[in-house]
C-alpha cells in the first residue's frame, strides 16, 4: 500500500508537477497572445521534464508525486486542447489525432489490469520508450504549431496521429512479448 504523506507535497519535484495546475488556469486567458501562450506551454513542458528528472536524481519518487504528476499532466493537456478547439485554432478532429496513442493503449491497459499473467508485470511498472517519447514531442509540436503557425496545424496533427499510432503499436508489441515471456516462464516452472 503506497504511503501518501502531506509533507511530500513540499518536495521540489512535486511542487514542479503541481505548478502545471495554475499554468492550466492561465492558458485560456493568454491564448490570444502567441508569445504568452507559448511561454505557458514551454513553462509547463519544462516542469514536466524537470519533475521526473529531479525526483529520480534526488531519490524523491513518492506516492504523492505518482498521483500529482499525471493529474497535472491531464488537467494541463485537456485545458490546452479545449481552449485551442474553442478558439478554433485546431480542427474538431484534433483530439483524435492527439490521443491516438492513448486510444490504442486503452484496451492494452484493460488487458494488463485484468490478466492474471501480468501480475508480475504490473509490479514492475510500464516504462516509456523511444516511440512514446517521440509521440509526446510530436504532440507538443502540434500544439505549438496551432499557436505559432496555424497554417501548418493539420500537417502537425497528422504527424502526431502517426507518431501516436507507432507508440501504441510499440506498447502493444512490448506487452505481448512480456506476456509470452511470463507464460514461457510459468510453463517451465520449478
Amino acid at each position: 500500500m503506497p504511503q501518501y504523506r502531506v509533507a511530500d507535497l513540499g518536495l521540489l519535484p512535486n511542487v514542479l508537477s503541481a505548478l502545471r495546475l495554475p499554468l492550466a488556469a492561465i492558458f485560456p486567458f493568454v491564448v490570444d497572445d502567441a508569445r504568452a501562450a507559448l511561454a505557458v506551454l514551454f513553462a509547463a513542458a519544462l516542469t514536466d521534464v524537470l519533475d521526473g528528472w529531479l525526483a529520480r536524481r534526488r531519490g524523491q519518487l513518492t506516492a504523492v508525486g505518482a498521483v500529482v504528476d499525471p493529474i497535472a499532466d491531464k488537467v494541463f493537456a485537456v485545458t490546452v486542447v479545449i481552449t485551442l478547439l474553442y478558439t478554433r485554432r485546431m480542427p474538431p478532429w484534433a483530439p483524435l489525432a492527439l490521443l491516438s496513442r492513448e486510444i490504442l493503449e486503452a484496451p492494452l491497459l484493460a488487458w494488463v489490469l485484468v490478466s492474471p499473467r501480468f501480475r508480475g508485470a504490473r509490479r514492475a511498472g510500464a516504462r516509456s520508450n523511444v516511440p512514446g517519447k517521440l509521440a509526446t514531442c510530436v504532440q507538443f509540436v502540434a500544439v505549438v504549431t496551432a499557436i505559432a503557425a496555424p497554417d501548418l496545424v493539420e500537417g502537425a496533427l497528422v504527424a502526431s496521429a502517426c507518431a501516436g499510432t507507432l507508440a501504441g503499436v510499440s506498447y502493444w508489441t512490448r506487452e505481448i512479448d512480456r506476456a509470452r515471456r511470463l507464460a514461457g516462464g510459468a510453463r517451465r516452472g520449478p
